[in-house]
């Protein structure tokens, strides 16, 4: 039975790749902020919850460590995040902190935790959640595309020197999810001064995202981690797709200029 350590399952996303992996058979070790709270992880069959706070190193390596205890890990899915949303005079240094603590420094702590037991085994993977905002840009979210640009960058470098010992690094790179995302997972720095700016990029974004289902983004989860393939990069939803071809075939200068006079006009 293959194992998969999962940080941020507690909704969304992280919570529908722990069922669909429980379902096809594998050990799941969900990590959630407050693991009393989620019964209904806790029900599923071969699954374990532990308590993680990415943000706190000292609590990454004692529930790695817990976890490497309980067997062998397979895989090792980077999840939890959170989106931050405003212009970035508005924006609190407290809030820079903790997008980049949560979304980026979280991922690469965990990693670094895992990474001597996978070089041991001479085998395991890495799967981080990206977004297609790792890959694109879009106006009043320049902290948090700071933290997935990076992510994309940090992950592609890490596959040239994981690759050495047996060890795969992907990222997940999904559109628009239909979860509560945009009211539980999403930090707004608010201001008068961009009001009117700001409605035309929310009014924007109903046009561009299409809202895929947690189930449908988990699918390709679970087939970054079971294809076998030596792929960095899996855009993830209609929506995702769409954008990310139209900056392949335009450039990144035109999608730039063509983005800027759709949103604002």
């Amino acid at each position: 039975m293959k194992t998969i350590f999962i940080t941020g399952a507690s909704t969304g996303l992280g919570h529908a790749t722990a069922r669909l992996f429980a379902e096809k058979g594998w050990k799941v070790i969900a990590t959630v902020r407050q693991p009393e709270s989620t019964t209904e992880l806790a029900a599923l069959p071969n699954t374990i919850l532990l308590s993680l706070d990415v943000t706190d190193p000292e609590q990454i390596s004692k529930t790695i460590a817990t976890a490497i205890g309980m067997g062998e890990i397979d895989v090792v899915f980077n999840n939890a995040g959170y989106g931050l949303i405003g212009s970035l005079e508005a924006t609190s240094d407290n809030q820079i902190l903790r997008q980049i603590n949560t979304n980026l420094l979280g991922v690469i702590r965990t990693t670094k935790a895992f990474i001597p037991h996978f070089r041991t085994r001479g085998s395991g993977l890495f799967i981080s959640t990206s977004s297609i905002g790792g890959l694109v840009s879009f106006p009043f979210n320049s902290i948090y595309h700071a933290t997935k640009w990076a992510l994309e960058g940090w992950s592609e470098s890490m596959a040239f020197e994981l690759k050495r010992f047996g060890i795969g690094i992907k990222t997940i790179a999904p559109g628009g999810i239909a979860t509560d995302f945009a009211g539980r997972s999403l930090d707004h720095a608010p201001s008068e001064a961009y009001d009117g700016l700001m409605s035309k990029v929310w009014n924007a974004f109903a046009v561009m995202f299409a809202h895929s289902t947690p189930e449908q983004i988990a699918a390709v989860v679970y087939e970054a981690a079971t294809d076998g393939k030596d792929q960095l990069r899996y855009v993830a939803g209609e929506d995702a797709n769409q954008i990310y071809a139209q900056r392949l075939q335009l450039g990144a200068e035109a999608f730039h200029k063509n983005q800027d006079q759709m949103i604002f006009g």
